[in-house]
């Protein structure tokens, strides 16, 4: 196989993120304390070595809202001395009257490629983000999400099973943007109901070709590298999806949280060993090549 795109990693400062230096909150994925210290590119380097990825795509990391110019700034300036990352998927907040203002800031970097708000709300306040469940179907949101297609940018939706059907609204009503599911739909409900729910709501959306599925963060509610788990999502999700519309991601640092990177680069491995070699291919590098504008 050929070398493989990270298409969901983050770097960071700690004193620019309010979550990791201020007073120590509750989170989804547990406690944290390893990773409440800086994370620099270099380390990320090193978590890579003997892995074969290639390239890789830095998504935002909630810093201060006024400060999402600030946070691109710093990582195109970490590419342009470093070479990493390839590209960037910064913060714009689409609930706002209209986005556009933020967007022409956010044109002047070229490493940008698409836009991420978390929308993932959850009646257990532990896993809750969004402000309301249903900012999916809000057509204010939705009119500032299409506003994406006029930049070439993508959206990179973040939300749980319940809320998939109107996310599938929001895939109908921006059908220019690529909408990137974050997670593989953030399966944290792993009973016999909870499960059918997520596949429900994954082939909803899959319904929509201007969707792809992001294969990362599959640690986030089990707190492990679980290979079983892994490649039962997976397998679910590309049956789903397809694999021409799946694209791997390394969610590094947090599942640094419980694994390594070349045993979390293992697993996923091991997810498609029984895929032939263009759906490998498609998973680890050309979806995420396409979707982000990646050169070769």
């Amino acid at each position: 196989m050929t070398g493989i795109v990270d298409a969901h990693h983050h770097i960071w400062r700690q004193a620019d993120l309010p979550w990791l230096s201020g007073p120590m909150q509750p989170r989804i994925f547990g406690p944290y304390e390893p990773i409440r210290r800086d994370y620099s590119i270099d380390e990320y380097m090193d978590d890579l070595t003997g892995s074969n990825v290639v390239q890789s795509v830095y998504v935002q990391t909630n810093w201060a809202k006024d400060s999402f110019v600030d946070e691109v700034a710093w990582v195109e300036r970490t590419a342009n001395e470093t070479g990493w990352p390839h590209a960037i998927v910064a913060f714009a907040d689409v609930s706002v009257d209209d986005v556009r203002p933020q967007l022409d800031r956010l044109a002047r970097y070229p490493l940008i490629r698409g836009v991420r708000m978390q929308l993932h709300w959850h009646e257990n306040p532990l896993y809750r983000f969004a402000a309301r469940s249903e900012l999916c179907a809000d057509p204010l949101i939705q009119r500032n999400i299409a506003h994406l297609a006029d930049y070439g940018w993508s959206f990179e939706l973040q939300v749980f099973a319940p809320q998939m059907r109107d996310a599938a609204g929001l895939a109908e009503a921006c059908s220019k943007v690529t909408l990137i599911l974050q997670h593989a739909g953030m399966l944290e409900d792993l009973s016999t109901r909870g499960r059918a729910m997520w596949r429900e709501g994954m082939t909803r959306l899959a319904a929509h070709s201007n969707v792809v599925s992001k294969l990362s963060g599959l640690g986030t509610f089990i707190h492990r590298n679980d290979a079983a788990h892994i490649a039962e999502v997976v397998g679910e999700t590309v049956a789903i999806f397809g694999a021409e519309r799946c694209l791997f991601g390394s969610n590094f640092p947090i599942e640094k949280l419980w694994s390594d990177y070349r045993s979390l680069v293992e697993a996923y491995h091991a997810a498609t060993r029984s895929l032939k070699a263009d759906q490998r291919e498609s998973i680890f590098r050309t979806t995420a090549m396409r979707v982000y504008r990646l050169g070769s």
